[in-house]
């Protein structure tokens, strides 16, 4: 059936579908990942973008299309997740400017949306680098400008935007080396053409699946079980309102409907957007909450669970198997601690990324007032970070990303919140942050700190291991699955069976005559027995290098190597 205009329920049907359909393959995204190492998460961060714009649409029965993708919109931005993500979500956000107005869509509005959507997310990347998913959405939108006619449908607009869109994709390895030699094609591309060939399908009557997409209000973080005897838990209760009822709600802070809950419960999750308030509250009397929501505007979204029937269904908590300082919620969502704001505002906080329980401890004991959980493979979304915002009273909050894929959701963050005057330092591995945060000084305004903190983080050398996850060839080195590789910066330049091996070569690389310390992070499934020879290699060896270890229990990554 030839479609000629696309309105709300239509597009919300087809980006449901296409959601699906990454769902269903995006684990064949993340394995396109340019380097053979275990943590290629492309995929996995799209679709958790999408699912969180998802999730804000899937109640609407609205027949605007602006609505819906403004909706939409606003879920992704808030759900976004590493680059891929971020880069995604500013795609649909630049598709919804351009439908601004719209109650429904021809091909040649829609060719100005998605021209729309590529210019606002050109816009979100500092330095954009062509043979990407901006490659992709870019030619597939230059070519549906020019040839896109009142007279196209909608199907063939789909069929002449997938079909361009594939054949740029295809072209990507000849835009980026590295994606040549690794012989994939680029991964963010691969995903959004996932995205659009389910949105396509719809078109034709066919649906990857009439499930809707799992997951809640996108909001995966550091787990939290609070300290739990023998007490009712209550209603885990959670709504998204218009606030039709309140005059100008953009000069609505999310501070003033923090006090109006905060004596209806705990684990309080509030984000405001515009119009819009998302509210997460656990609460003995939902009633009362529900009430006091309902005088401030409309319900678009409502959930409520029993938290105390889950809790008395789960083995696992009937058997006393409970981490009273974080864990999973009873209701099945992971949240933030609940942390009480100070009363005495700082000048500065200091929120940092990191995984495994070693290396968190050593970024508090350095002075952070907050960890955001993650890093490789499970890139924190623009909540993760909001949510730890919100737990601090700071002038300045300095954030420390400590990987490359994390600092646009960082800064999309930074540009949401507004109760702090929020920074992004650009550290892009674990070690740069450790060394940053090694040297901070707050003595100062921040522009100054994060200045003088730029030659600590150039000075730093990041050295990997981890193990192959197929066999490839790059860089003149013959990796095979299993191989344990050493990366220098980012570059693989080591490649043996035993894992001891590898940091050995790894070292004759990185460490260069002008080194003076090495910090030697290692991970779970590493010795005491090998980290004990390898100090003892290093002293035989460098001599000249200050030695420090620490016990970091990350995953992925065997060792994390900082020398400066």
């Amino acid at each position: 059936m030839q479609i000629n205009k696309i309105d709300g329920v239509l597009f919300k049907t087809m980006v449901v579908n296409g959601a699906e359909n990454l769902k269903q393959n995006y684990q064949r995204i993340d394995a396109l990942n340019v380097f053979p190492v275990p943590d290629g998460d492309t995929g996995t961060n799209m679709r958790m973008t999408i699912e969180g714009g998802v999730n804000e649409i899937y109640s609407m029965n609205e027949e605007d299309i602006y609505e819906v993708s403004k909706k939409l919109s606003r879920g992704m931005l808030m759900g976004a997740r590493g680059n891929s993500g971020v880069i995604l979500s500013q795609l649909f956000r630049g598709i919804s400017k351009g439908l601004e107005g719209k109650k429904s869509a021809n091909a040649i509005a829609l060719a100005k949306a998605f021209d729309s959507g590529v210019k606002q997310a050109y816009k979100a990347v500092m330095k954009p680098v062509e043979g990407t998913i901006l490659t992709v959405a870019r030619e597939a939108s230059e070519k549906l400008l020019a040839i896109s006619s009142s007279r196209m449908s909608i199907n063939e607009f789909f069929m002449e935007f997938l079909d361009e869109a594939k054949a740029s994709l295809e072209r990507t390895p000849e835009l980026l080396p590295v994606l040549k030699e690794a012989g994939v094609v680029d991964s963010g591309g691969a995903g959004l053409i996932e995205i659009l060939e389910g949105m396509a399908m719809v078109l034709d009557g066919k649906f990857v699946s009439e499930k809707p997409v799992e997951g809640a209000m996108h909001t995966v973080g550091t787990k939290f079980i609070s300290k739990i005897d023998n007490v009712d838990f209550g209603y885990c209760t959670e709504f998204i309102l218009q606030l039709s009822k309140v005059e100008n709600p953009d000069k609505v802070e999310e501070e003033e409907f923090s006090k109006v809950f905060s004596t209806l419960g705990d684990s309080i999750v509030i984000v405001k957007d515009e119009d819009i308030l998302k509210v997460h509250i656990h609460t003995l009397k939902p009633g009362d909450v529900l009430n006091i929501g309902q005088q401030y505007g409309e319900f678009i979204h409502l959930k409520i669970e029993n938290m105390t029937i889950q809790h008395n269904e789960s083995a696992e908590l009937r058997n006393g198997a409970l981490n009273h300082q974080e864990g999973e919620c009873p209701c099945g969502e992971f949240h933030s601690p609940e942390v009480k704001k100070p009363d005495v505002k700082k000048k500065y906080a200091i929120v940092a990324v990191a995984t495994g329980s070693g290396l968190i401890n050593a970024f508090k004991e350095m002075g952070a007032d907050y960890i955001v959980s993650g890093g490789q493979s499970m890139n924190p979304s623009t909540e993760d970070f909001i949510r730890g915002f919100d737990t601090l009273n700071a002038e300045n909050i300095i954030v420390f990303p400590n990987n490359g894929n994390i600092i646009l959701a960082a800064r999309q963050s930074a540009k949401i919140y507004t109760e702090s005057k929020v920074h992004v330092v650009e550290t892009k591995s674990l070690a740069q942050g450790f060394a940053a945060l090694t040297m901070l000084d707050l003595n100062g305004e921040p522009e100054e700190i994060i200045e003088d903190l730029k030659p600590v983080i150039k000075n730093v050398t990041t050295a990997l291991v981890t193990y192959s996850i197929r066999d490839t060839d790059i860089d003149g080195l013959h990796i095979k699955k299993d191989d344990f590789i050493g990366l220098c910066n980012n570059k693989i330049v080591a490649s043996h069976r035993r894992r001891y091996d590898a940091v050995k070569a790894l070292l004759k690389v990185a460490i260069t005559d002008e080194k003076e310390i090495i910090t030697i992070i290692h991970g779970e499934g590493v010795t005491q027995k090998e980290v004990n020879e390898l100090v003892k290699h290093i002293e035989r060896n460098y001599s000249n290098l200050e030695i420090d270890v620490i016990e970091g229990n990350q995953e992925v990554y065997s060792y994390i190597l900082a020398i400066e």
